[in-house]
């Protein structure tokens, strides 16, 4: 995706638990993650920096205790930060009343968790229209735009379900909508499919990529989950005790692992389902531009045909309005698809 400006900004952003953790924050700094850990601390976010772009789905990743869900509870202040500072909308959350604070979430920060979360006592109508209840909207109001939601969701016919009535996809659902209802314009999800069985987890994602693409919000999805990770993310960043190893596209992560652990995740991939003709987009730079261009959204595997039966050794690649953004070497398509030669 092309470069847009940053909704969330984390700026050398730390979260340690411990007696006097500010106090210590100054001999952390340089220190190991098992170094803190030996000073009696627990580091859950180390040093981080990054960007979430307007209209952004950017994925973080890594397994159980690396810090992804403290990380994002930082972005919306459910924990507050021991050091760095965090900028939402160009604003420091660090320096807002719990009044303003309460106000930004309500109005700007729908949030998604692992846990669905329902009132069980409500119906599905009622557990969507919470939220905006919480806000003091009209009954007529909050009726009209849960019934909205719940219909964009797949869930029209329900609405007078109970949550024991439902499937866990369709709790899921639930949750999804009851965070669409106030129409944020940043939405956080730690989880959200983790406790579904894989088929209902698929067709979950596919539900998520067909809001994403009619909503355009800006997202942070949190998994642990490599291949989810590989089919939502614009971006990924991989996290590892509480740090951020890499953050790029997914093509960037599979073909340039930035270290080790990261390469870990990568190993077993198929390049070829993952890897985008964007992603071994190189520049122009005098290569004449001749003949049919490729789909920068088309993956090296959906290329594969193409590629086999291909004269040229360069290929025009385009983006979503037909514009030429560079080419695509044949020969690096096909290292990736054979193996290299």
């Amino acid at each position: 995706m092309s470069a847009a400006e940053p909704v969330i900004t984390c700026r050398n952003v730390w979260k340690l638990f411990g007696a006097g953790a500010d106090r210590y924050l100054e001999m952390a700094r340089g220190k190991s993650f098992d170094q803190i850990r030996e000073d009696g601390y627990i580091t859950a976010v180390r040093d981080v920096t990054l960007e979430v772009r307007r209209g952004e789905l950017l994925v973080i990743m890594g397994l159980s205790g690396s810090g992804k869900s403290t990380l994002v509870r930082c972005m919306s202040r459910l924990n507050d930060i021991t050091g760095g500072e965090i900028i939402v909308d160009g604003q420091n959350i660090m320096t807002l009343s719990e009044r303003e604070l309460i106000e930004l979430r309500r109005r700007k920060m729908g949030m998604v968790f692992q846990s669905f979360g329902l009132l069980p006592h409500r119906t599905v109508l009622d557990n969507v229209a919470f939220p905006l209840e919480m806000r003091g909207q009209s009954s007529h109001d909050r009726r009209e735009r849960a019934m909205e939601v719940i219909k964009l969701v797949g869930l029209q016919g329900r609405e007078d379900y109970f949550p024991r009535e439902l499937s866990g996809g369709q709790q899921q659902r639930v949750g999804i909508a009851r965070s669409l209802a106030i129409e944020p314009d940043i939405w956080f999800l730690d989880e959200p499919f983790s406790a579904l069985d894989p088929l209902i987890r698929r067709e979950m994602q596919d539900e998520f990529l067909r809001l994403r693409e009619m909503l355009g919000k800006t997202i942070v999805f949190i998994t642990h989950d490599f291949d989810e990770a590989l089919r939502l993310a614009d971006r990924i960043a991989i996290m590892k005790d509480g740090a951020v190893e890499q953050c790029d596209t997914p093509d960037k992560i599979v073909l340039n692992p930035a270290t080790d652990y990261v390469a870990k995740f990568t190993e077993k991939v198929e390049k070829s389902r993952v890897v985008h003709a964007r992603g071994l987009c190189r520049p122009l730079n005098g290569h004449a531009v001749e003949g049919p261009s490729v789909s920068g959204d088309l993956t090296v595997l959906q290329l594969a045909r193409q590629l086999v039966n291909e004269p040229r050794e360069f290929l025009p690649v385009a983006d979503t309005q037909g514009q030429i953004i560079g080419v695509m070497r044949r020969q690096d398509a096909l290292d990736i698809l054979l193996g290299p030669a």
